[in-house]
């Protein structure tokens, strides 16, 4: 992605939203790709027997986000803020398939 325009290169909101929309879209190419391997979590999680949520790893999960949001200068708590959903959504699509509902 390093081939964008920085924002202060854009000179119209034309511009400007053409390029959000195209990190909106590499975003969901990125949360796609997650999201296989929160199926392979899957596979791998019933084969060691162990449950969807595991409290340690949500917890470790946010602490990464964080950290990583305030590397990139990125607000923490909004990291957390979008992230907590899709944790909570991967946990559930994971209980769903190992049948914990």
């Amino acid at each position: 992605m390093s081939d964008r325009n920085p924002p202060e290169a854009c000179n119209s909101m034309d511009e400007l939203r053409a390029e959000i929309d195209c990190f909106d879209a590499e975003l969901i190419r990125m949360l796609a790709q997650r999201a296989g391997y929160i199926d392979r979590a899957i596979a791998l999680k019933q084969l060691n027997g162990w449950p969807a949520r595991i409290p340690g790893r949500v917890k470790a999960v946010v602490e990464n986000v964080r950290r990583c949001a305030g590397d990139e200068g990125l607000d923490p708590d909004l990291a957390e803020t979008l992230w907590r959903p899709l944790i909570e959504w991967s946990i559930a699509r994971e209980a769903r398939v190992i049948r914990e509902d």
